[in-house]
This record gives C-alpha cells, sequence and structure tokens, in this order.
C-alpha cells in the first residue's frame, strides 16, 4: 500500500472530513463557492439602507402625503390598491421620498419581500415597515432583489432574522448580509434575462384572471339561455335541482376500503378554481367517509362560501364534510351541473346554514332551488364549451407554475455564477472593433 493511500485511509478511520472539491475557475467565500473573478461584498456597503417613516398619529405634523406599507410591497411588483397619507414636515420629505430605481424590502412579515419603485405615481414615501435601498455603487437594484428572493425561498435569510414576538429584519442585521459581486456587465446580463422571465411570469399572472372572467361572462349568459348556441331552439324547463340531482349518501369506515384508495379533505380542493390540489389515502384515517364515483361532483358544505367544487375524475373516499353530488344523467348532464354548482345562484342556496358557529350547507334548502333546464344535448354542449375554457385555464397555470419553477432554477445557477453568461466586457469588446 502506498504511503498516500494510507494516509487517506487514516484519515478516513478518524472520521476527519475531506474538503469539497472546487472547480477549476472557482474559490470558496462566505457566500459559498462563486467565480474566481467574483468579489464578495455586504448588502451595507453596496447600498445605502434607510428605514421608512414611524407612523404616529399623535407625532406626525405637516403636509399629507401617500405612503407604501407593507403589504404594497409585493415580489417584484408594488400595489397601490391601500395606498394611504401621513402627515410629513419638510425634513421627512426629504428623508423619506422615493426615487426610480430605490428597491423597497419588508423589514416583518413575509421578511425580505422587494420590489422596485418605479414611479407609478409622481411622489410617494414609505413607512417603517420598508427598508429602502439605494445603491452606493454599481450594484444592480434587480439583482439585488432577485438574491433576496433566492434567499428568501432556501430560507438563508432567517440566519439574520430577529424572532420576538414576530420575525423581523433589523437594519443592523441587514447591512452584514455578505453577497455575491459579479463583473458589472454580468449584472446587467443575469439581470436581463431574469426580467425577461419575471416579464413572461407578470403576462401569465395577467391572462389567467382575464380568462375566467371571460369563462365567468360565458356562463352568465349560456347557462341562463340568454345565449343559445347555434342549432338549440327547444325550450327550457324550471326543475328544482332536487329533482336531477341527489347525494350520494354512502357513509363507509375506511376499514372497508382497499388499497392506495384517494381520500379527498376540503382542503385538497382548490378555493374557486375547481382543482384538486392533493389527496390523501383513505386506508391512513379513521373517521367516517363518503363514497364518490368518477363524474360525481364534490362539493365543500362546510363553510359553502369557500368555494370547494370538483368534478370527480375517479373512484375514491371524501370528508362528511363534501356532498358527493351525483347527476339523473336521463335528465342532465354532469358537467352541466357542475357548472350550475359554480354559479351565485347555488352558491347563495348553500350558504343558507345552520349552526352557530360551523356554518354548513342544508341539502333540504339547496335541493329546492329551481333552475332552467335545456334539453340534455343542448347541457351537453354547453358542457363542452366550459370544459374547453377549463382546459385552456389549466394548461395557463400549468405553464405559470412551470415557469416560476424554471426561474427559481435559474436565479440558483445565475447569482451563484454555477453557470455564466456568455457576456464580453467593454474593454476587449472595444478592442475587437479596433483590430
Amino acid at each position: 500500500m502506498s504511503e498516500g493511500r494510507a494516509a487517506r485511509d487514516d484519515c478516513a478511520s478518524e472520521g476527519v472530513e475531506s474538503t469539497p472539491t472546487v472547480p477549476a475557475g472557482y474559490r470558496h467565500t462566505e457566500v459559498g463557492v462563486i467565480p474566481e473573478d467574483w468579489g464578495v461584498s455586504t448588502v451595507g456597503s453596496e447600498f445605502k439602507i434607510q428605514l421608512g417613516k414611524m407612523l404616529d398619529a399623535a407625532k406626525n405634523t405637516g403636509i399629507s402625503k401617500p405612503y407604501l406599507g407593507n403589504r404594497s410591497v409585493q415580489w417584484g411588483r408594488i400595489d397601490l390598491a391601500e395606498l394611504n397619507t401621513v402627515p410629513m414636515r419638510a425634513a421627512d420629505l426629504q428623508r423619506f421620498v422615493l426615487r426610480p430605481g430605490d428597491l423597497l424590502v419588508c423589514e416583518g412579515g413575509e421578511v425580505g419581500r422587494a420590489a422596485i419603485w418605479d414611479e407609478p405615481i409622481r411622489e410617494c414615501y414609505y413607512q417603517k415597515a420598508l427598508h429602502r435601498l439605494r445603491p452606493a455603487g454599481v450594484y444592480d437594484a434587480y439583482l439585488m432583489m432577485s438574491l433576496l428572493q433566492l434567499w428568501a425561498s432556501t430560507g438563508y435569510l432567517n440566519n439574520y432574522v430577529t424572532q420576538t414576538s414576530i420575525a423581523h429584519l433589523p437594519k443592523e442585521k441587514l447591512e452584514i448580509v455578505p453577497l455575491p459581486v459579479p463583473p458589472e456587465i454580468e449584472q446587467r446580463a443575469i439581470a436581463a434575462i431574469l426580467t425577461d422571465v419575471d416579464e413572461l411570469i407578470g403576462s401569465l399572472e395577467a391572462l389567467i384572471p382575464k380568462k375566467r372572467a371571460i369563462k365567468q361572462a360565458a356562463m352568465q349568459q349560456l347557462l341562463t339561455g340568454r345565449t343559445r348556441l347555434p342549432g338549440f331552439v327547444g325550450e327550457w324547463k324550471v326543475v328544482q335541482l332536487g329533482v336531477f340531482v341527489r347525494i350520494r349518501n354512502r357513509k363507509i369506515s375506511p376499514v372497508d376500503v382497499r388499497g392506495e384508495t384517494p381520500c379527498v379533505e376540503l382542503d385538497h380542493i382548490g378555493q374557486g378554481d375547481g382543482r384538486l390540489v392533493s389527496h390523501g389515502t383513505a386506508g391512513r384515517t379513521s373517521s367516517i367517509k363518503h363514497r364518490f364515483e368518477p363524474r360525481d361532483i364534490l362539493f365543500g358544505r362546510l363553510r359553502p362560501y369557500l368555494r370547494k367544487w370538483w368534478y370527480a375524475d375517479r373512484r375514491g373516499v371524501c370528508s362528511t364534510e363534501i356532498w358527493p353530488l351525483v347527476v339523473d344523467r336521463g335528465r342532465a348532464e354532469s358537467g352541466f351541473v357542475y357548472a350550475l354548482v359554480q354559479t351565485d345562484r347555488f352558491l347563495d342556496a348553500a350558504e343558507a346554514s345552520y349552526g352557530t358557529h360551523m356554518p354548513r350547507a342544508d341539502w333540504n334548502i339547496v335541493a329546492g332551488v329551481e333552475f332552467q333546464l335545456p334539453p340534455v344535448s343542448e347541457q351537453r354542449a354547453i358542457a363542452t364549451i366550459l370544459s374547453d375554457m377549463d382546459a385552456e385555464i389549466a394548461a395557463l397555470e400549468r405553464r405559470l407554475d412551470k415557469t416560476r419553477a424554471v426561474k427559481q432554477g435559474m436565479m440558483q445557477q445565475l447569482l451563484t455564477g454555477s453557470i455564466r453568461l456568455p457576456v464580453l466586457d467593454d474593454s476587449r469588446d472595444g478592442d475587437t472593433h479596433g483590430t
């Protein structure tokens, strides 16, 4: 055995940990492994940090001015919906005014949540729940915001959070947070590519509500007969819900269930979007459940204003706080009834509840609600159109989720230098043009 190998074996036997291999061109720093040509600094060295205006009705005097609070700062955007005013003196106006490019960081609440002020209104200020970061040099504010988002998602910021009654990030802690410093041209390149992804995310976030509003308008027209589909002319009949819908009221004990039978609870169903976010397994529960079958409509009867509904595509069991609604297929189409369940008319009836502190819908009331029913063939055509709209919205939501996940991966790679962008420094680019 060679001496070198013997020495390695001795180290291993003594439990000595070997230093992880650093790739060529990289180095160990307090911010982790980064490229050799990146520097290391602190937030306080790269940014002038200023806490906002203290709100005190007894002490605040001067001219009333609009200000941003903690809830106004969301990730990557400023929400002006809750803009309030506070009296401010001349010195306050100079100290707490916002300028384009200022980075606002939440001191409490969701610690580190940040957005850049791009002057959506001409004049605005900010309160003490927010830090204002103003670049002291050339460090890119968007890059800093992206780092905060990465640190918040990985829990890194928790190392600097002060935990009293609520978690907060004081100025003195924020100032000492170390951060990597890529070359200026690389900062701009990273910020540009992440900005492009953010713009795609923003466009999807704006498009999805529009598509939902279009579907809601289509429901109002198609489910009431105000707009008829081509080729359908028959009269609609007024029928009580209980005539064509019943509850699948078969209660079972989980011990009677075999295999990995899905078990759906209220918190497994998305709020107002008809998605099944997750589900458990029936064999792991001990309470009585309802059975449901494919094409049953699961509706949350507990606190119906939560708008919990799902069109079952499999067999399983669910909480007794959920109604498995069964449609009489000789009188109605399941997809059409699923759309009726989403209407305000149905929800208003479901909210007629009993009990003092746990409002539950009463089937005796809901079953008596009258709806207009077209012939089954027209119901089926309407259900197809609305189902196609649901599918388009679901596809957009999947794309949004995927894009967010892609951005998270990009931040992890780009903000640590694991992947380098093909950028040229200004001087080398100038020399090339001179040859």
